[in-house]
C-alpha cells in the first residue's frame, strides 16, 4: 500500500466535511451551537488506540460499519457524563434524566439508550454522508450499535478492521464541541486495510510511499522520543519517561489548534539535511521553572513568570542535546546527514510559539506529518510536547531510500554528560 500527499490531503478535507456535517445536524437536533475542534489523520499503534479508552473514565459509543467505497467501521464516542446531557437536552427535563437515565447497575436505560443512538447514529451519517460527497460516491451504512465500558474491550474486541498492539494504522480522528455547555465528544473511523489501500491507489498523483516506510519511520520517530527522555534525565536528574507518540497528518493550519492556549517556554530549531524541517519543544511554565532548578541547583535570576539568563540558558541546554539525540537517530538509519541550527528560546502564548515554523513551511506546503509527542516526569511538574515537522518532499525522498532492517540495529551518537548537581 502506498499513500501521498495528495491523497492524505483528500482523507483530510473528508474528515473535516464530515466533521461539519455532523456538527450541524447535531445543532439541528438539539438547539445546542456546536464547533468543530480539532481534526487529524493519526498513524497510531493499536495500543496507543487501547489507551484512549483505558482511563477509568466510563464511555459510550455509537458504532456503525460500513461497506462500499469505504468498508470498516464508524464511532462516535462520549464520555458518559457528556452522553446523558446529550439525552437531557433532547428530554428537555433534568430532573427527569437524573433520576431515571440509568438502570441500578449503571447502565443507561432504553430510552435514554435509544436517544443517545439515536443522536450517535446521526452524527456518523453526517460523517459519512461528508466522505462520500467529497469522494463523489456511496458508502452504506449498518444499524446503529450503542456501546458502554470502561476499558477498550467492548469497543474493539469485534472489530476486524482494529489494529493489533504493533500494527501501525491509520485513524481519522475529529472532536466536535458544544458551545457554552460541557459536552464533548470524539469521533473514529477504522477503515478495513485493503479498502483504505483501493482508495489511497485511486487518490494517489505521485509515486507515494509505502506504508512500511512509514511505519518504519514511525519507530524510527519513537525511538528518536525515548532518546529525549534518556537526556531528559541526565541533565536535570529527573527521571522522564515518553507518554505519548502519535505521527499526525494534519493542515499546517490546524497545528496551533493543538498547542495549549497559554504562555510557554519553547526551544526552537530548523533542521537541514534529508529530510529537512523543524524541532520544537514545549514546556508550561512550571515545567520550564522545575527544569531550571533541576540544572542549576541555586537561586535562579528568574522573577515570576519571567526567565533570567541562567534559567534560560539551562533550558536551551537542554532543548540543544534533546534536539542531537532526536535527529542524530533519524541521520544515522536514514544513512544521511542531519543538521540543526543554533537553538531560539521562546517564551510566548501557545499559538505565537508555533507561528514562526507555520510561516516558513506554509510557502511550500498545504499539509505536514507531524510527530506529536509527550515527554513525562516522574511526579514532578516537567511536561515536554515536542513537534517534529519535516519538510513533505524531503521526507518522501528519505523514506524511499530508507532501509527498514537498519531501525532496531541502528544507535544513535548523541553524547552528553551529566550536568547535574553542577
Amino acid at each position: 500500500m502506498k499513500l501521498d500527499v495528495n491523497a492524505l490531503g483528500t482523507f483530510y478535507r473528508m474528515a473535516r466535511e464530515g466533521a461539519g456535517l455532523a456538527a450541524g445536524r447535531l445543532t439541528h437536533m438539539t438547539d445546542v451551537e456546536t464547533q468543530v475542534g480539532v481534526t487529524k489523520l493519526n498513524f497510531m499503534r493499536g495500543q496507543e488506540i487501547q489507551r484512549d479508552f483505558e482511563d477509568a473514565t466510563e464511555t459510550v459509543a455509537v458504532r456503525v460499519q460500513l461497506s462500499g467505497a469505504i468498508e470498516g467501521y464508524s464511532m462516535i464516542v462520549f464520555e458518559r457524563e457528556s452522553a446523558l446531557r446529550i439525552v437531557e437536552t433532547l428530554r428537555g427535563d433534568s430532573d427527569e434524566i437524573d433520576a431515571g437515565a440509568e438502570t441500578d447497575d449503571g447502565e443507561f436505560d432504553e430510552m435514554a439508550r435509544s436517544a443517545a443512538t439515536e443522536v450517535g447514529h446521526i452524527m456518523n451519517s453526517g460523517f459519512i454522508d461528508g466522505w462520500a460527497d467529497v469522494l463523489e460516491t456511496v458508502i452504506d451504512v449498518s444499524t446503529p450499535e450503542f456501546v458502554q465500558g470502561e476499558t477498550a474491550q467492548p469497543f474493539f474486541a469485534d472489530i476486524e478492521a482494529a489494529p493489533d498492539d504493533d500494527d501501525l494504522a491509520l485513524l481519522f480522528q475529529s472532536r466536535i464541541e458544544t458551545v457554552d455547555t460541557e459536552v464533548g465528544f470524539s469521533h473514529y473511523l477504522f477503515p478495513r486495510r485493503d479498502s483504505m489501500a483501493s482508495l489511497l491507489d485511486r487518490l494517489r498523483t505521485s509515486g507515494g510511499i509505502e506504508y512500511d516506510k512509514l511505519d518504519g519511520f514511525d519507530r524510527m520517530a519513537e525511538r528518536g522520543a525515548e532518546e529525549v527522555a534518556q537526556a531528559a534525565t541526565t541533565m536535570t536528574g529527573i527521571d522522564t519517561s515518553v507518554e505519548i507518540r502519535r505521527l499526525n497528518f494534519v493542515s499546517l493550519e490546524a497545528i496551533p489548534e493543538q498547542v495549549a492556549d497559554e504562555k510557554l517556554v519553547g526551544v526552537a530549531f530548523e533542521f537541514d539535511g534529508l529530510p529537512s524541517g523543524y524541532l520544537l519543544f514545549l514546556f508550561d511554565e512550571d515545567s520550564a521553572h522545575e527544569i531550571a532548578d533541576a540544572m542549576v541547583p541555586m537561586d535562579v535570576d528568574g522573577d515570576g513568570d519571567g526567565f533570567g539568563e541562567m534559567e534560560t540558558s539551562a533550558i536551551t541546554e537542554l532543548g540543544n542535546i534533546m534536539a542531537s539525540g532526536f535527529l542524530d537517530g533519524w541521520a544515522n538509519v536514514l544513512d544521511t546527514t542531519i543538521d540543526h541550527s543554533p537553538p531560539e528560546f521562546v517564551h510566548d502564548m501557545g499559538t505565537a510559539a508555533v507561528d514562526p515554523v507555520i510561516i516558513q513551511l506554509g510557502e511550500t506546503q498545504e499539509f505536514a506529518f507531524v510527530f506529536d509527542t509527550v515527554v513525562v516526569a516522574d511526579g514532578q511538574e516537567f511536561d515536554c510536547e515536542i513537534y517534529a515537522i519535516p519538510d513533505e518532499d524531503d521526507l518522501e525522498r528519505a523514506l524511499n531510500d530508507l532501509d527498514v532492517d537498519r531501525i532496531e540495529g541502528t544507535p544513535t551518537t548523541a553524547e552528553f554528560q551529566d550536568v547535574t548537581n553542577t
